[in-house]
């Protein structure tokens, strides 16, 4: 009896050690979503909070400039092209039959004289309905006092090797300045009924060996942008490249216009009141 009495003894101290000197497992970590307070060794379940992901917010306009074309008022697109649809303002009966042009540089300006210059360029085609659209970049959120861009390339882009504008046969003789052209305008007047054809192309003003940049510089009433993207339509008036300041008259300049320095200068000036704003849309 004494035997089984200190038999038992010796195995309820053995439990009583050994519960003693158990620790309680579980996560230790404070920061995890199932921390146990009571736990002393941790066992590797501690689950965290997900990361919380935050969208960059956004505060600029991708910029789309789409660039339509009337005469008078009148649409002038490729399916217009070789119809006598167009009286300019010395009364000459004109059909289109070709019309390229380059733009570059477009600049937004803001009041305090800062501005966000868009480096590049764009040659429309009116043949190419594609390239009547062009997005040159984004710019910040806020309000421009007017938004400005070279007609052609200014001296110094235009002294510039382009593969793709070689490719478009969009050069301009050497003789004459080299560089590039700014438009090709193709068609024809009626000349007492009679079918003649004018090459309105305008470029490098040469006279003799003197070669002169006579690139125009547009500028456009200004815009506010508060939209993740931005449409502006540029409307392209035709006829004030004949009437504004000079009345055209293609008895005297209709053909051999690019060695011809009067003829350049004249185009030049005329550019100034083609442009103007259509419809401006914004979208998130």
């Amino acid at each position: 009896m004494k035997n089984l009495t200190k038999t038992t003894l010796i195995i309820l101290l053995g439990g009583l050690i050994f519960t003693s000197c158990s620790k309680e497992e579980g996560c230790t970590d404070p920061a995890a979503t199932n921390f146990n307070v009571d736990a002393e060794k941790d066992d590797g379940s501690c689950v965290y909070p997900a990361e919380e992901t935050t969208t960059p917010e956004v505060t600029k306009s991708m910029l789309t400039f789409n660039f339509t074309h009337n005469f008078d008022g009148l649409p002038v697109s490729a399916s217009n092209f070789n119809q006598f649809n167009y009286v300019n303002l010395d009364g000459d009966t004109m059909s289109i039959t070709r019309l390229r042009y380059l733009i570059s540089d477009i600049t937004l300006y803001k009041a305090n004289g800062d501005s966000v210059v868009l480096d590049g360029y764009q040659l429309f085609d009116l043949s190419q309905p594609m390239t009547l659209s062009y997005m040159p970049g984004e710019a910040d959120w806020g309000s421009y006092t007017a938004v400005g861009f070279t007609w052609g390339f200014d001296s110094l882009d235009n002294q510039q090797n382009y593969v793709d504008l070689n490719s478009a046969s969009w050069n301009w003789p050497m003789m004459i300045g080299g560089g590039y052209h700014f438009m090709q305008f193709d068609g024809q007047f009626l000349n007492a009924g009679v079918p003649q054809p004018f090459n309105f192309h305008n470029g490098t003003a040469s006279s003799m060996s003197v070669h002169e940049a006579n690139h125009s510089y547009i500028k456009l009433p200004g815009v506010s942008l508060n939209e993740r993207y931005a449409s502006i339509e540029v409307k392209m008036n035709l006829a004030e490249m004949f009437k504004n300041p000079y009345t055209w008259d293609f008895n005297t300049y209709s053909t051999m216009l690019m060695p011809n320095y009067t003829a350049q200068k004249l185009i030049q000036k005329q550019m100034y009141s083609v442009f103007s704003y259509g419809n401006i849309s914004q979208r998130k």
